[in-house]
């Protein structure tokens, strides 16, 4: 079973860490971790790292893990073994063992209720989830983009390539999932999955991170310069910690707010498989921030830190408009000012996790439940639904 704070600890080893510590740590790193830096392990290395393309060196010597790197390494990165990250392994395994399908989650008590004519969701509950859909729908595939089109090629360590191939994989399960709800509730399909270009507050948050890809898909896109790891680190933030750190959050929070009434309840078990693939996504992102971090020590300057702030601050207020478009009257005990105050709780947890001070000191979770349905394993009765850390194959603990 998946843990929120310990998979946090665990994963994150800079979690809890203060700026000053993060500082003092990367500070004291040896001067041969400038990202310029090259070991030797053949022919046919490019100057800004292994892309896994490179003609084979015949004869060339074994590759020694400590020339594996997150970017910029010039070890063979076909080579997964001897591995360096064990951490982003481990990763690959859990999402592995976590498996699962939208087509294993019966919709037939959410047709009953979207169908219905009984007063079973009101307006606001309708409009509410639509709009959700609307923006989970596009959302799970720019991220997907964001991995194949600018971060894969950029990463130059097999196992945590080995760990994006992963991700890619669950951001389509993510995708299949909007595309299972939308045929079985019979939504407008155009209407759903163009809302990203019809709905302002969604539109202004996709155009944010669409940027950041943009930037790393420039075919002369070079990490070997401080500005391009710079760029580098900056799309990680906009994706690992803002859209799927913070930005998901306040969609999860509304849909299982909705199941813990009993309403829409495939739709809410949905997302909380959903739920525990992105808290993986986040952590691994966050250890791949910290781990460059700590290999190139003169990229965290306090101008860029300055900027990541400035970035997660702008993230936030996007967020909040968007909560008060899809709850402009409040419902099923949430308003868009409770969820500004978690938005506020969950950037500060994620300020602590990259090293960075507090953004909005002294802000609360309002929302304590969303950690019960994280955190707790869910007794249900298997021939009904199966419990949300199910495990697949051998990986069962019977």
């Amino acid at each position: 079973m998946l843990n929120w704070n310990e998979l946090e600890a665990k994963s994150n080893p800079n979690a809890g860490m203060t700026p000053e510590m993060m500082s003092n740590m990367t500070s004291a790193m040896d001067d041969t971790t400038d990202v310029t830096q090259a070991v030797d392990s053949g022919d046919h290395a490019s100057p800004h790292g292994q892309t896994g393309l490179e003609g084979i060196a015949q004869g060339a010597g074994r590759v020694d893990v400590s020339a594996k790197r997150i970017i910029n390494a010039t070890a063979d990165v076909n080579q997964l073994l001897p591995m360096k990250y064990t951490w982003a392994w481990e990763k690959y395994l859990a999402g592995c063992n976590n498996h699962w399908m939208p087509t294993e989650v019966s919709m037939q008590a959410d047709i009953a209720l979207w169908k219905g004519r009984d007063g079973g969701l009101t307006a606001d509950e309708r409009a509410m989830i639509m709009r959700n859909l609307g923006f989970f729908a596009t959302a799970e595939s720019l991220v997907a983009n964001n991995i194949v089109l600018a971060i894969y090629k950029q990463v130059t360590n097999p196992e945590c390539r080995q760990y994006l191939l992963r991700q890619a994989f669950e951001e389509a399960v993510h995708t299949h999932t909007f595309q299972y709800i939308v045929e079985s509730l019979g939504l407008a399909e155009g209407e759903l999955f163009n809302m990203y270009r019809e709905i302002p507050s969604i539109t202004a948050k996709d155009e944010w991170a669409l940027k950041y890809t943009k930037n790393l898909a420039d075919g002369d896109f070079d990490t070997s310069t401080t500005k391009g790891a710079q760029d580098f680190l900056r799309d990680l933030v906009a994706f690992y910690v803002v859209f799927e750190g913070m930005w998901f959050y306040t969609g999860f929070a509304q849909i299982l707010s909705l199941g813990r009434r009993n309403k829409m309840t495939g739709i809410a078990e949905q997302y909380q498989y959903i739920m525990r693939d992105e808290s993986i996504h986040m952590n691994f992102g966050i250890d791949v921030i910290n781990q460059i971090k700590i290999e190139n020590p003169h990229l965290w300057t306090e101008d860029f830190k300055a900027e990541v702030t400035r970035m997660l601050k702008e993230a936030a207020e996007l967020e909040i408009a968007y909560a008060r478009d899809t709850m402009p009257h409040g419902l099923l005990g949430l308003n868009a000012e409770m969820c500004a105050e978690y938005l506020h709780f969950i950037a500060n947890r994620r300020c602590n996790q990259i090293g960075l001070a507090e953004l909005f000191p002294g802000a609360t979770n309002p929302f304590p439940w969303m950690s019960e349905v994280i955190d707790l394993k869910k007794e249900k009765n298997f021939f009904e639904t199966r419990v949300t850390d199910y495990q697949t194959g051998g990986a069962l603990n019977w």
